[in-house]
């Protein structure tokens, strides 16, 4: 019977955790955000390295997450749909850049902002967008000294 019990509250102890760790994934995945958010939308010519969940920021300060990644058919690009932080008002000259943390980090979309008095409006697209830079080919082309 005191085995039984032990199991019993070794379980409960890992079940917890477990839900723990879900909580912690869905808070910082975006799932239990509970801040308004206004939709916008960029078209890259390379999304690597970025996917739904990614971070969006302004001036290194997360504003917002990636909530979507089409290729559009017709273009050949890489649609991304960005939840931006409802306070983060940002002009509609802006634009949007996919940028990487270092060589061993990740990748995230930098809002470079612009001068403009108008502002984006849920909905709105950012046209002035700067793919991902693949590192390999950065690096190819040092090594190899070609101009290409």
């Amino acid at each position: 019977m005191r085995e039984n019990t032990t199991e019993v509250i070794v379980g409960g102890i890992v079940l917890a955790v477990a839900l723990g760790f879900l909580a912690y994934t869905l808070r910082t995945a975006g799932g239990f955000s509970g801040a308004d958010t206004y939709d916008l939308t960029a078209s890259f010519r390379s999304v690597e390295g970025v996917t739904a969940g990614s971070d969006i920021r302004l001036a290194g300060v997360k504003i917002g997450t990636v909530s979507g990644i089409d290729l559009n058919a017709q273009t050949f690009r890489g649609d991304t749909t960005l939840s931006i932080q409802s306070d983060v008002i940002i002009p509609d000259d802006s634009a949007a850049v996919i940028a990487s943390e270092g060589l061993l980090g990740g990748n995230f979309i930098e809002i470079v902002p612009g001068g403009s008095l108008g502002n984006f409006e849920n909905g709105a697209e950012i046209e002035d967008t700067q793919g991902a830079v693949s590192l390999i080919s950065l690096l190819l082309k040092f090594v190899t000294g070609e101009d290409n």
